[in-house]
């Protein structure tokens, strides 16, 4: 479904109201593009595209130059979270610290608790949303060796499955929080497919059963599993999927 309106994390938010549509021929590049007004359905307000016309040049340069204005670069405050930052990305380190967190599924029923977390690297991008585990609870260095993350709802290569949980509609510093609040205050609900993610003698459930039930005052480092990959990897877009 399109997406109706975005959120500037804190301006005001903005509405869609048209659609570019570019038709490419093969190995020719774009060749004819047409503009469209984005309709609603009175009813559950859902979008959808109308009718096109040929887009008209010099509406197109007015739309392009306002983009421009409103989007342009502005100088901003980086907090040394921050690890690293592109138009397509932004990477940031969480501290390790105390926070809560949520389950709900069979094995462990519906079960919250303030729990000790490591040292986190996140990577929101174009591309989806990672969340990498690290040994250090200093600021990571480009030689910082990432780690699976433990938890639950993750897919390999730091993959986070978003499900229902509700994150920032755009990528940078002032989206940050809202980013952690989406991984954080979604409910844990299933050890996704793939490699492991934690090392524990009973596996996950029990590692996280053993989490909520206090047994660790701080994260035991040695359930993490390394991923022979380091922070200059991710930054560089040499891990996995990201390739």
């Amino acid at each position: 479904m399109i997406g109706m309106n975005v959120s500037s994390g804190g301006d005001a938010e903005v509405q869609l109201v048209s659609a570019i549509l570019l038709y490419e021929q093969h190995n020719r590049g774009v060749q004819y593009g047409t503009v469209h007004r984005v309709k609603f359905d009175g009813g559950k307000q859902r979008p959808s595209i109308g009718p096109g016309r040929p887009i008209d040049r010099a509406a197109l340069y007015t739309a392009l130059n306002e983009l421009a204005a409103n989007t342009a670069a502005k100088a901003a405050f980086l907090p040394e979270t921050v690890l690293a930052l592109s138009p397509e990305s932004i990477t940031w380190w969480h501290r390790p610290t105390h926070k809560r967190v949520f389950f709900q599924c069979r094995e462990i029923k519906s079960a919250g608790a303030v729990v000790p977390h490591p040292g986190l690297v996140f990577h929101a991008s174009l591309e989806g949303f990672r969340v990498f585990a690290v040994m250090e609870d200093t600021r990571p260095t480009p030689e910082t060796v990432l780690h699976e993350p433990p938890y639950f709802n993750t897919w390999d290569w730091g993959k986070i499955c978003i499900g229902s949980a509700k994150v920032p509609n755009r990528i940078d510093v002032t989206a940050i929080d809202g980013w952690e609040r989406g991984f954080f205050e979604s409910a844990f609900t299933h050890p996704n497919t793939g490699k492991r993610r934690v090392e524990y003698k009973k596996g996950p459930f029990a590692f996280w059963r053993d989490m909520l039930g206090g047994k660790f005052s701080q994260f035991p480092k040695d359930a993490l599993i390394s991923m022979n990959l380091t922070l200059a990897d991710l930054i560089g877009g040499n891990i996995g999927e990201t390739k």
